[in-house]
């Protein structure tokens, strides 16, 4: 894979939760909220739940549980009713997705002693969370998915949680660029094409650590627009979503954003971890995952319609159809929309400021529908030319689905 441009980074004085003047000029107005429910995870008590929901899992218990489906203790998906049309997703309601339980909570006691150990690299070595934040610092804005999300549309019904469109946002980081890491350490080893980031969760004992440790392997190159990340939504980062440090690699499915980062390695061969060799491997139906599958590396261009939606479906007349796209490695060029289940298309407007190619884009088409039911559709197409299909591709594991046809919404207009 070639290597990557320098991605578009906001100036930090622009993202910082007391900065509300330059984030209303930026169209972040709510941001300044998110970031404060985020800075307040730590001590703040549960939401209340609606009568006979589960309570939201402890380490998590600050987030909005009227805005989230409780799958398990480790996964909360957004609901697509919560998708307002704000361009960065509030801390409070953004998914959740852990392969472990979450670290003890007293690993954000303090922040500044987490330790991260560099290997691969000429002058190996460990580094503080204190001494990465004198390294260097830069800020981007990137879409965060679950690598199942549009896991629920698959009739094969995997394993797994079926998400649909909720296990997905788009947030700002804030962190050290690897690549100047690397650069002051002398740099990456010959021969070391991978790199490998192993999660700090604790692993349960009498178990082979590589058959339940979070590890995974990208491309080398893909350094070049990753961050060690200690903020998101301008505040610490929350033990939720993997705070005090996590590894950010703009492009990629979330499973590749390794949290509680503690070791950062530059390998010769990709991670040979259960996660990585067999996990999240794109296998085909009735096939059992191997390393000779792709792994559920890059994001795919996609996008879906957030209003008008079933449970809240408006009036016949002029409406506003709106909804979000996205990219992957690349920004989106154009979304069309269809008011008919895709017989015919019309050119939506893209929304709202780009922040960047790894964020998603904001798209709204003004339609006049007549009363009667109604399949919205969109279609997104990224700027190296890729479409969104029409059709998902069938894998074992439900991964990668950006399918058009799956993401409709239907209407009935009084």
């Amino acid at each position: 894979m070639p290597q990557s441009t320098q991605a578009p980074v906001l100036a930090r004085r622009q993202i910082l939760a007391g900065s509300a003047t330059a984030l209303a000029a930026v169209g972040l107005g709510s941001f300044s909220q998110a970031a404060g429910a985020q800075a307040a995870a730590p001590a703040a008590s549960a939401a209340p739940a609606a009568a006979g929901a589960k309570p939201l899992p402890a380490y998590a218990a600050w987030k909005d549980a009227s805005a989230l489906i409780q799958h398990s203790s480790s996964t909360l998906e957004t609901k697509r009713s919560v998708f307002g049309m704000g361009l960065i997703t509030p801390s409070e309601q953004l998914y959740v997705r852990n392969n472990l339980p979450a670290p003890n909570a007293s690993i954000l006691d303090d922040r500044e002693a987490w330790q991260l150990e560099v290997e691969g690299v000429k002058s190996a070595r460990s580094l503080s969370l204190r001494e990465l934040k004198t390294l260097g610092v830069e800020t981007l804005t990137m879409v965060l998915q679950c690598s199942g999300n549009g896991r629920g549309f698959f009739p094969s019904k995997p394993s797994g949680t079926p998400w649909t469109v909720g296990a997905a946002g788009c947030v700002v980081w804030t962190g050290v660029p690897v690549r100047q890491v690397v650069d002051l350490l002398g740099g990456v080893l010959p021969g070391h094409g991978f790199m490998t980031g192993t999660g700090g969760e604790a692993l349960p004992a009498g178990l082979d650590p590589k058959s339940i440790v979070v590890e995974r392997s990208v491309p080398a190159q893909a350094m070049g627009e990753a961050l060690l990340a200690w903020e998101m939504n301008g505040q610490p980062i929350s033990l939720a979503h993997g705070g005090p440090l996590r590894l950010i690699v703009p492009g990629y499915q979330g499973v590749n954003q390794i949290k509680y980062i503690k070791r950062l390695a530059f390998t010769a061969q990709e991670s040979d971890a259960k996660i990585m060799a067999h996990g999240y491997r794109i296998s085909p139906p009735g096939s059992k995952a191997d390393p000779s599958q792709p792994s559920v590396l890059e994001m795919v261009v996609k996008s879906w319609i957030n209003s008008p939606l079933a449970e809240r479906p408006g009036v016949a007349g002029p409406v506003q159809i709106q909804g979000v796209a996205f990219g992957g490695l690349h920004g989106i060029k154009r979304v069309e929309v269809s008011i008919d289940g895709g017989k015919t298309w019309r050119d939506a407007r893209l929304v709202g400021p780009d922040l960047g190619k790894y964020a998603w884009r904001q798209f709204a088409l003004a339609a006049k529908l007549a009363p009667g039911s109604h399949t919205l559709v969109s279609r997104a197409t990224d700027t190296a030319g890729n479409v969104q299909p029409e059709q998902r591709m069938e894998n074992v594991g439900g991964y990668n689905n950006n399918s058009w046809a799956d993401h409709a919404v239907s209407v009935t207009l009084a």
